[in-house]
């Protein structure tokens, strides 16, 4: 019988390894997998290099597994900041970006992030990025829109001036 082989073999390894990143019961029995080739004779550095991984990371899931069995395998809580924006939050904020921000008072007529953090300050006394704002905007399913110039629909001796470079053969203007 003759070999298999999978065409595009390194694209498709990246994303096999994506995809077991993706679900918390993936990376369970990816681990699970590498102990059990651990078990099976192979070093930590053999199975690092299968699995794409450091050699350091298959000796901590041993660690955890001769430590905790089972359960020292399974995903854990991640410590981390807890978030600025709880649901409720978020769906005031969601129903304020669906008005206009003239109608709370702001000269703009779009939404930006800058706008938006100036707002949850001012109103709810959150206090978020400009960057964080607009992954916010994502997150409740809004995209971000930029006005058009004003200059784009002026007329054309306001363009003329508005332009950095003369036109072909003539001086700049001081």
């Amino acid at each position: 019988m003759r070999k298999l082989e999978i065409q595009d073999a390194d694209i498709m390894r990246i994303a096999i390894q994506q995809e077991i990143l993706r679900s918390e019961e993936s990376r369970y029995d990816h681990r699970l997998h590498g102990v059990l080739l651990v078990c099976s004779g192979f070093t930590c550095g053999e199975v690092a290099q299968i699995f794409g991984r450091s050699r350091r990371t298959v000796q901590y899931w041993v660690r955890r597994f001769e430590q905790n069995g089972f359960a020292g395998l399974q995903e854990t809580p991640r410590p981390g900041r807890p978030s600025a924006v709880d649901d409720v939050l978020q769906g005031r904020i969601g129903q304020d970006l669906r008005q206009s921000p003239l109608a709370f008072g702001y000269s703009q007529n779009l939404w930006d992030g800058k706008l938006l953090s100036h707002h949850l300050a001012k109103k709810y006394g959150v206090k978020l990025g400009i960057r964080q704002c607009q992954r916010l905007f994502h997150q409740l399913g809004f995209r971000l829109r930029k006005p058009r110039p004003v200059i784009a629909g002026a007329d054309p001796e306001a363009q003329e001036q508005y332009k950095k470079t003369p036109p072909s053969g003539q001086k700049k203007r001081s």
